[in-house]
This record gives structure tokens, sequence and C-alpha cells, in this order.
């Protein structure tokens, strides 16, 4: 039995018009360069998709038309009907191949005339221009399948003008922002691309199906990865030595630095790993770092409003937090106390999660003596007391890993990370707030507390999901 052809496409059209960024963006590979001046591809650049080491299809990156005309003509002069146009082209590629004023072009015909379709690159913020109906003939005499897409790179609109004028050469025209287009259009364009050729339609509707595995499968792993950063930032502290003689505000002070640095490091680095995830590896970002002085910082009562974790939120998840907890008195009296001890411990949860997330919200941590020994202490700056931490942390981790989720790989502007601008956690349901508070508050011990490490991704998870669905607007 034959292996299914690969499917290969070539992209191909006049210099500057996104040839780059359709690439990037299809081949999800943000080192591809993509630059204003003409003629930064020169050479075919081979971009492969692959999934979990199955490829599914390759995408060629080619120079830009230089000569279209001059190309054109000679192929003209030397075909003798419609019949011969495919074996013309390749005799031009051949007997030009050492030419430097036709590089581009035998480079970018190569591998068509190898087999690849050609996915046509036009910028429909331009107006047509008969200019680039050469370089469309010279397309149309390969014979090979042909897809014709408009990427609007500006602000203009012609893309009625493109249209029509396009499908006079091409089996199918589609509208593409390789910068801005969501996944489903990507998906949508591959299917497209298997109308070009009957071997192509199976291999591209599998290829389909893999990344939206993949996709799920990114998302699980992403947020996996948040709730493993939160876990270690909720539980993290900095030990040192306490002499009798010694300063301990000067202790604390150095501890709570050292504690201060390494939670920064843990957040950046979380970011890193996402961003890996989505193989967004030269992504730039801007984002306030993570940083807090009484007064001025991230966990003041109006960040926390900012973040979704107002006062009557922290009340109603600090309730039911503490009602969860409160149900082991109801058990331990074999129900007798008629829901007294859920009713007790949802007060007191929901009281403590309005004290601390107010009077305290600013002494994130204190010097905490461990053991004495002569001469001195171990003592231990952290972990957090501020249930609100973790809020903050999460409430920055979803944006980011939203924001990389849905970015393109064409993108080159910075990643700008601001507050989100509205009470997303509003939008779970009381008993995913219940969970949620209750997974911060009491986040795993250690690498091998497996119930509060499940607790805590599986209200992670809730939350992410929730997060998606209020960014799309869908709650």
């Amino acid at each position: 039995m034959s292996e299914r052809p690969l499917p290969r496409f070539a992209v191909v059209g006049h210099p500057n018009k996104g040839k780059s960024s359709i690439v990037a963006t299809l081949a999800q590979n943000d080192g591809i360069a993509i630059a204003l001046e003409p003629g930064t591809t020169r050479e075919n650049g081979h971009y492969p998709l692959r999934v979990d080491d199955r490829l599914l299809y390759e995408l060629i990156d080619t120079p830009g038309f230089q000569r279209p005309r001059r190309v054109l003509a000679w192929l003209q002069a030397h075909s003798l009907s419609a019949s011969d146009r495919p074996d013309t082209v390749r005799a031009f590629v051949t007997q030009h191949r050492d030419d430097p004023r036709f590089h581009d072009e035998c480079q970018l015909l190569t591998p068509i005339l190898e087999g690849a379709g050609i996915l046509y690159v036009v910028d429909g913020a331009v107006p047509y221009s008969r200019e680039q109906e050469a370089e469309m003939e010279i397309l149309r005499w390969t014979g090979r399948p042909s897809l014709a897409l408009i990427n609007r790179i500006g602000a203009g609109d012609h893309l009625a003008d493109w249209r029509a004028a396009l499908g006079q050469y091409f089996q199918i025209v589609r509208d593409f922002d390789a910068v801005h287009a969501p996944f489903e259009a990507h998906l949508s364009l591959l299917r497209g691309f298997g109308q070009l050729a009957p071997e192509w339609e199976a291999p591209l509707e599998e290829a389909t199906h893999h990344l939206r595995d993949q996709r799920r499968h990114r998302q699980r792993q992403a947020l996996q990865l948040i709730a493993a950063a939160l876990a270690d930032m909720l539980t993290h502290r900095e030990t040192g030595r306490l002499r009798d003689d010694g300063n301990r505000d000067a202790l604390e002070h150095e501890l709570g630095q050292r504690w201060r640095d390494w939670q920064r490091q843990r957040e950046q680095g979380l970011r890193r790993d996402v961003e890996a995830l989505y193989q967004h590896r030269h992504l730039r970002r801007r984002e306030q770092a993570l940083a807090w002085q009484p007064g001025s910082d991230l966990f003041s009562e109006q960040a926390r409003r900012t973040w979704g974790v107002s006062r009557t939120y922290l009340a109603t998840a600090g309730f039911g937090a503490g009602a969860l907890g409160g149900a082991g008195i109801d058990a331990l009296a074999a129900g007798h106390s008629l829901g007294a001890g859920a009713l007790i411990g949802g007060v007191l949860g929901a009281a403590g999660s309005v004290f601390y997330g107010g009077k305290y919200a600013d002494k994130l941590g204190a010097l905490k003596v461990l053991e004495r020994f002569t001469g001195g202490a171990e003592a231990a700056f952290g972990p957090v007391r501020d249930p609100q931490f973790g809020y903050v942390v999460l409430g920055r981790a979803l944006e980011h890993w939203h924001q990389v989720s849905h970015r393109n790989h064409a993108g080159r502007d910075p990643l700008t990370l601001g507050d989100a601008d509205r009470h997303w956690l509003e939008q779970l349901p009381r008993g995913q707030r219940q969970r949620l508070q209750k997974a911060l508050q009491d986040p795993p011990r250690e690498p091998g507390d497996v119930k509060r490490r499940d607790a805590l991704e599986t209200a992670v998870e809730q939350a992410g999901e929730a997060f998606l669905a209020w960014r799309s607007g869908s709650l």
C-alpha cells in the first residue's frame, strides 16, 4: 500500500504582500523573518507542520516575482499551444536557473514544477493593478492546483476588485488575515486546500482533526502549568538564621526581598513555559512586573477589584469554602448539628476572606521562627498569608495564556498584558467559586500531596474554561 502524498504548497506572489506572514501562521513558526523591505526572502524556505511527530503538510516560502513580464514574454515566444505550457515553464527554469536576473522566478517555480500546489497571496488593502496579471498568468501556465489568498495588510478595502480578477485565474479565492485570523479560519483554509486535488482531501481533513486535538491538549497542559506555578508560589518560603544579637527587621527585609524576587522569577518562568507550549519562542512581552509595596501594589483593594476579587465576591466565595470545611463538623456529629457546622464554617470562611483581604492585605509575609537553637533560631519568610495573592497571580496567568493561545505566529507586535476589564470571576458558578477559593486557601504542601494538587488543577481548569468563555463573549 503506497503512502499518501504529503500536501505541499508554494506560497508565492509579489514582494511584501504577506507571503511570509501566511507561512508563519500556517506553519506555527514565529521565527520566520517578516520585514517591510522588498527581497527579504531570496531562497525557498521549507516549513513542515508536525503534530506529535506526525507530518501534516509543508509550506514553502518563496521569493517574490521580480521580472514577471519578461518571463511571460519568453514563455509566449517558446510555446506552440496550451498543451505544452507546463513543459515550457519547465524549460524556462532549466535554461535560466543560473541567470541572476531570473533567480527569484526560478526559485519560486521550482517547487511548483515538482508537485507543490500554488498559494498566491495579494494585499487587498491596495488597489488592483494589471501589473500582477503577468505573474498570475505564469502560475496558470504551470497547470498546478491553485488557491488565491487576499491578505489585507493596510486599512484600504479593494477586496471586490481583487476577487473579480483573481477568480479568473485561480480555482479558489479566500480572504485571510495572517495576523488576526482565528483558529477556525486556519482549519477552513486547510479544507479549501483539500478541494484543490483529490489526493489532498483526506490528509488535510485528517490534519484539521490533529490540529483540534493539539489545541485541546495544549489547553490542558497550559492550565496544568498554571496550577503547578500557583502551588509553588502559594507555598514558597525563604529561610535564614536569626542570631540572638541579630537585627530581626534586617533579616525580615532580606528574606522578604528574596521571596519577592523568587515569586517574580517563578511567574516569568510560567510565562516562558506557556509561550514555548504554543511555539511562540520569539515573542516580546510588555507586562507590569509582579511587585508590591504597601499602598501601591498589585494586591491593593483597587487591584483586587480589577481582577474581579471584590469584597462581595470574597465574602460569598469564602462562605462557600468555609462551608465545605465545616461539613466535617456535621459528619462528626452524625448530622445532628442540623447544618450548624457548615453554617459556622461558612461564616468563619467569609469573615476570614474579607479580613485577610482587607486589614492585612499588604502584609503578605512576616518573619516566623521555625526552630530555636543555641545562639539563635531558624526563621522563615512566607508562605503568603493573603488568599488574594492566588487570585491576582491566577488572573494574570489566565490573561497571558489567553493572549498567547489566540496569537497567530505572524504577529510581531509585543504582547501587551494589562488588567482584565471586568470581574470575570463573578461568571463562575457558585460551586466552582467555592472550589477555587478552597484550593487557593489550602494549596498542595509538597510534590506528593496528590489530593490537594488534583483539587487545585481541577479548580484552575474550571476557571480557565470560564475565562475563555468570558473572553469570547459567550457568557
